[in-house]
């Protein structure tokens, strides 16, 4: 391999070779094509709201044996459909088909899915406008539709 130009007049091509070196990085490549705003169904965003359309439950990989429960959801802004994980004990009975639900992601590494929940990246935050975690915890009630 050639090693880097040096000297007084050096700039152009030390900039011409960082230029095509960037394009061996994927993480170069994906920013600068846009890929996660392409292929990502909230489209960059950090949240979305949608219309829950079933409830699903999904099994863990080994070596657990759970059933997570999650929802079906359809996004309010693009009619995209993706999968959301609904934390915390019982709050799959706090989530009806369709409520309005706000959705989030994850936190898995690298955007990809978290822990066990085999392609799930998002996780339910709020329903019908309440905090789930304030409604698993009983401080106030679902409201009525």
């Amino acid at each position: 391999m050639a090693n880097k130009s040096s000297g007084l007049n050096a700039a152009k091509r030390l900039k011409k070779r960082r230029k095509e070196s960037r394009w061996h990085n994927k993480w170069f490549v994906k920013k600068a094509k846009h890929l996660k705003r392409k292929s990502d169904p909230l489209e960059g965003a950090s949240m979305a709201s949608g219309i829950v359309l079933e409830k699903v439950q999904l099994e863990a990989k080994q070596p657990n044996s759970a059933m997570r429960k999650c929802v079906r959801v359809q996004l309010i802004k693009n009619s995209k459909q993706v999968t959301a994980f609904c934390p915390g004990d019982g709050a799959n009975k706090l989530i009806d088909e369709h409520d309005e639900v706000l959705i989030e992601c994850i936190g898995g590494t690298m955007g990809r899915s978290k822990g066990d929940i085999p392609g799930v990246r998002w996780q339910v935050i709020k329903v019908n406008d309440q905090s789930l975690d304030a409604l698993l915890k009983g401080k106030i009630e679902k409201a009525r539709k």
